[in-house]
């Protein structure tokens, strides 16, 4: 199947960096991607033969199925270390030419981030002209696959009634998890959900911080780590997760215990949505593979496998009705909305780890 062998040349892509180096003895800074046919860097992808990731395990956005299929398919091995968005960029600047991986998933905040530390490699994929322009950099340097709302999900062992607003939640008597707003994507876009609600905005996070604040004042907050075991274990009552994460999440709980109890909502006074990209290492001893696993996560069977996994495609694919029928209610994202000024909440990211340990861990009981 063609786009099967698109999808096979993304996961390569991340391979060569864990087999130390390319077959043809270049190094990722010295190949121009964008000016190879597919096919020249699926026959290259496929020499290097394997793609290592960062912060792309198998429980997030069903990676697992993307992985399962490079293998299956084209016989690319592929290992991931789970990892934030900040240590992804981290690793490839601290390892520059002895790369140890090959692709990330950044939060959408952190892929030009990524570009100005100039640890990306450019590939735009086959499917460019198919990516809306907010979702991608001018010459892909980082392309967001997928996107997902923030949602709050409830262990309703734990809380008899989900909170399904903001105000619900500063009204319960049970403890919250956010994550580690210094380095978490997904955790730094809990307070920007909750500055929005409050009257706040990109470059306006005070609202979410005080809203958050009061959280760590009631003794709710839990400092704890931020794990789906711990999730499933009950040790908190209420997550803050993108849907895609809550959704899927759930669904592992109940395989494993047919009695769990858990309720997803996006809050009623309003919700922010966000993007993930990949990130090519620009030292990656595998290139050519790293280039094709992103060419299959754009591919229109890498996008449905993404919304398997609850998340949203970037692109315009026709999904199938089994999968339409898994998401949440549309009704449920009426007040969502997505970024509307990302240099000021580039700006804001910057300064949000600081402000969130001086203004509201400081107050946790």
């Amino acid at each position: 199947m063609k786009k099967r062998n698109i999808t096979v040349l993304a996961a390569a892509a991340a391979a060569v960096l864990a087999l130390g180096g390319c077959s043809s003895g270049e190094t990722a800074e010295a190949v121009d991607l964008n000016s190879m046919a597919v096919e020249d860097i699926l026959a290259k992808a496929q020499e290097e033969g394997r793609v290592d990731s960062v912060g792309m395990p198998d429980t997030w956005a069903n990676w697992v199925e993307t992985w399962e299929d490079i293998k299956t398919e084209y016989g690319l091995d592929h290992t991931d270390t789970d990892m934030s968005s900040a240590e992804e960029i981290s690793l490839f600047e601290s390892e520059k030419k002895d790369a140890t991986k090959d692709i990330g998933d950044v939060g959408q905040a952190f892929g030009p981030i990524a570009e100005e530390k100039g640890v990306t490699l450019k590939y735009k994929t086959s499917y460019w002209d198919s990516i809306p322009d907010w979702a991608k950099d001018d010459d892909g340097d980082w392309i967001i696959g997928y996107y997902g709302t923030m949602t709050m999900m409830t262990n309703k062992k734990i809380v008899e009634e989900a909170p399904k607003s903001f105000e619900d939640l500063l009204n319960g008597d049970y403890m919250v998890a956010v994550g580690d707003v210094a380095a978490a994507n997904q955790a730094q876009f809990a307070v920007l959900a909750a500055a929005i609600a409050m009257g706040g905005d990109e470059g306006n996070i005070q609202p979410g911080l005080d809203y958050f604040r009061q959280i760590a004042e009631q003794g709710r907050l839990d400092l704890g780590e931020f794990s789906m075991a711990r999730i499933e274990k009950g040790e908190v009552g209420v997550a803050f997760l993108w849907d895609y994460n809550a959704l899927g999440y759930r669904e592992q709980f109940l395989e494993n215990n047919p009695e769990a109890d858990f309720e997803i909502n996006v809050p009623a006074e309003g919700s922010i949505q966000s993007g993930y990209c990949t990130i090519l290492n620009r030292y990656s001893q595998r290139p050519h593979a790293a280039a094709m696993a992103r060419e299959f996560i754009l591919s229109d069977e890498g996008q449905i496998n993404l919304a398997k996994g609850y998340a949203r495609p970037v692109r315009d694919v026709e999904l199938p009705q089994e999968v339409k029928d898994k998401m949440l209610p549309d009704e449920q994202y009426a007040n969502s909305r997505m970024v509307e000024d990302q240099a000021a909440w580039d700006e804001t990211t910057k300064q949000i780890g600081a402000l969130w340990q001086e203004e509201v861990v400081a107050y946790a009981k």
